[in-house]
C-alpha cells in the first residue's frame, strides 16, 4: 500500500472523535468481514433463505407424489331417521320412516405407475348396517366385508403428468438451489458495493478535515502578509472563499459519511446505533482468470443453464399435452376382490366370494371446429419460439461471461494507475504547500494542486471500488471463488429449511 495512502487511512481509523454523530459501539471491518457479516444475518439473507425453503418444501411434496400412499376413510357413524320417499316394488313412491346407522371404514394403499401415468391400489374395508325398530321392522343389523381388493386404473393415449413432473420437478429444485446461492452472491455484491460508499464517504471526511486546517492555517498566513502589503486584497479574498468552501466541504461529507453508514447498518440488518472504521482492500488477489474458464464454471454452476433445460421441457410438455387432448382418450380401470356379506361379523368374513370390475371408458373428440388442433399447433408455435430465445439467451450469457472477464483485467490495471497518480498528486500538493507559504507561488496554482489532489484520491479509491465489484460480480456470475479456488454453490442440504 501507498505510504501516504496508509497515513491516511491510520488517521481515519484513529479519527473517531470528530464523528460526533456516532455515538453508538464501532465495528472495524474490512471488506471480507463485512461480506461475512451481511451473509450471515443481513436481511435480505433471510428473504433468500424462505424463498429457498418454500422451493424445498414443494419439491418434497412432489416426491411424495411418487412414494405409496396409505389413506384410511371412515363413516363413524352415519345417523339417519327420517321421513324419506320410497320406490316401491310395485313401482309405486311413498314417504316412510326411516331409522338406520351406516358405519364403515376402508384402508388404501396406492401407488402411482410413473412409466405409464397408472395407479395400482389395494385395500380392505368393513361396512355395518343398523336398522332401528318401527312399525315396519323389527332392528336388524347386516355387515359387508371387503378383506382384500386390488386394482389398477390406466389411461390409455392420455397425457402422463407423472413422468413430465420427474423429468421437470428435479431441474426446479436444481435451479432454486442455485438461484440460493446467487442471492447470496448478489448480498456480497451489494455488501461491498455498501462498503465503498462508507469508505469513500470517511476518505473524503478526513480530507476535509485536512483541508479545512490547512486552509484556516492559510488564510491566517494570508491576512498577515496582506497587512504588510506582501499580497493583494483579491489574493486574500480568494484565500477567504477556500476557506469558506473547505467548511461547506466537512459540512457535507459528515452528512455524506452518516447517510452512508445507515445504509450500510440497515443492510447488514444492525438494529443499534453504530459507526463503522473500515479498512481500504489495497491489496488486491492475484489471480488470472481465462475466459474460457469462467464460462465452464459458469454453464456448470449457474442457475440459468438449468433454468434453460427446464424452459425446454416445459415447453415440450405443453406439446404432448396438446397431443393428447388431440386424439381418442380410453381409460381403463380393473379391480379384483373378496367380499362377503352376513348379519354376524365372523360369518361375514367366510365362504368369501370373488369381486370383479372391468371399466373401459372412451372420450373422442368428434366435431370441436378445429379447437384441438389450434391448441396444438399454438403449443407447436411457442416450443418453437422457445428453442429460439433459449438458442439467444445462451449466446448472451456467454458473451457477458467473456466481456466481464476482459473488463476484469483492464479495471486491475486501472487501479495501478491510478494509484501512481494519487502518489503524484499528494507530493505536487505537499511541495505545492510549502512553496505557497514562503510566498514562492500564487494561490492559484496552490488550489490547483488541491483540486488534483481530491481528483486523484477519488480516483483511486474508484478504481478499488470497480476492481472489487468487477470481482464481485464474476463470482455471482459463475459462481466460483477465483482467489480461493473453489465452487460456491451451497449444497442444498446444507442450506437451513427451518
Amino acid at each position: 500500500m501507498n505510504l501516504r495512502f496508509a497515513c491516511l487511512v491510520a488517521a481515519i481509523l484513529m479519527g473517531s472523535q470528530v464523528m460526533s454523530w456516532s455515538q453508538g459501539d464501532t465495528l472495524y471491518l474490512d471488506l471480507k468481514g463485512t461480506i461475512r457479516l451481511a451473509q450471515s444475518d443481513a436481511p435480505d439473507v433471510l428473504i433468500a433463505k424462505t424463498a429457498f425453503k418454500n422451493d424445498f418444501w414443494r419439491y418434497q411434496s412432489f416426491l411424495a407424489d411418487y412414494r405409496p400412499q396409505i389413506v384410511l376413510n371412515a363413516t363413524l357413524p352415519n345417523l339417519n331417521r327420517a321421513i324419506d320417499q320410497i320406490d316401491l316394488p310395485d313401482g309405486t313412491v311413498n314417504f316412510l320412516e326411516r331409522s338406520f346407522m351406516n358405519n364403515n371404514v376402508r384402508v388404501t394403499l396406492q401407488q402411482g405407475i410413473t412409466a405409464t401415468g397408472g395407479r395400482i391400489f389395494a385395500g380392505t374395508g368393513l361396512e355395518r348396517i343398523d336398522i332401528f325398530p318401527n312399525d315396519f321392522t323389527d332392528r336388524q343389523n347386516s355387515y359387508l366385508s371387503n378383506p382384500f381388493f386390488l386394482g389398477y386404473n390406466q389411461p390409455l393415449f392420455g397425457f402422463n403428468e407423472l413422468k413430465w413432473d420427474k423429468r421437470i420437478q428435479p431441474l426446479v429444485f436444481e435451479e432454486a438451489s442455485k438461484a440460493y446461492s446467487e442471492d447470496m452472491e448478489q448480498v456480497a455484491y451489494q455488501a461491498a458495493n455498501l462498503f465503498f460508499d462508507v469508505l469513500f464517504a470517511q476518505l473524503n471526511l478526513q480530507a476535509a478535515i485536512r483541508d479545512k486546517t490547512n486552509a484556516d492555517t492559510l488564510y491566517t498566513i494570508s491576512q498577515g502578509r496582506f497587512e504588510v502589503g506582501r499580497i493583494a486584497e483579491t489574493e486574500l479574498l480568494q484565500i477567504e472563499l477556500s476557506a469558506m468552501r473547505a467548511n461547506a466541504d466537512l459540512a457535507a461529507s459528515q452528512l455524506s459519511l452518516q447517510t452512508s453508514t445507515e445504509e450500510l447498518r440497515n443492510f447488514l440488518g444492525i438494529q443499534k446505533a453504530v459507526a463503522f472504521r473500515l479498512k481500504p482492500p489495497s491489496d488486491l488477489p492475484q489471480v488470472q482468470i481465462d475466459g474460457q474458464t469462467a464460462l465452464a464454471y459458469a454453464k456448470k454452476n449457474r442457475s440459468d443453464m438449468t433454468t434453460f433445460a427446464r424452459r425446454l421441457e416445459e415447453s415440450n410438455q405443453q406439446v404432448a399435452f396438446a397431443k393428447a387432448n388431440n386424439r381418442p382418450s380410453l381409460d381403463l380401470s380393473l379391480s379384483f376382490g373378496l367380499s362377503q356379506t352376513s348379519k354376524d361379523l365372523s360369518d361375514a368374513f367366510r365362504n368369501l366370494l370373488d369381486q370383479e370390475r372391468v371399466t373401459l371408458g372412451l372420450s373422442m373428440p368428434i366435431a370441436d371446429w378445429g379447437k384441438s388442433k389450434s391448441r396444438l399447433k399454438i403449443a407447436e408455435s411457442n416450443q418453437d419460439l422457445t428453442e429460439l430465445e433459449v438458442s439467444q439467451d445462451r449466446v448472451n450469457f456467454e458473451r457477458e461471461i467473456l466481456v466481464k472477464v476482459q473488463q476484469f483485467d483492464l479495471v486491475r490495471d486501472q487501479v495501478n494507475l491510478a494509484l501512481r497518480s494519487y502518489d503524484v498528486s499528494q507530493k505536487r500538493l505537499n511541495l505545492t504547500r510549502s512553496r505557497y507559504r514562503i510566498g514562492k507561488i500564487q494561490v492559484t496554482d496552490f488550489n490547483i494542486a488541491i483540486q488534483e489532489e481530491a481528483a486523484g484520491r477519488q480516483a483511486y479509491i474508484q478504481a478499488l471500488r470497480n476492481f472489487w465489484l468487477a470481482y464481485y460480480d464474476l463470482r455471482q456470475l459463475t459462481l466460483y471463488d477465483f482467489e480461493e479456488g473453489r465452487p460456491l454453490v451451497r449444497d442444498a442440504k446444507d442450506i437451513p429449511k427451518n
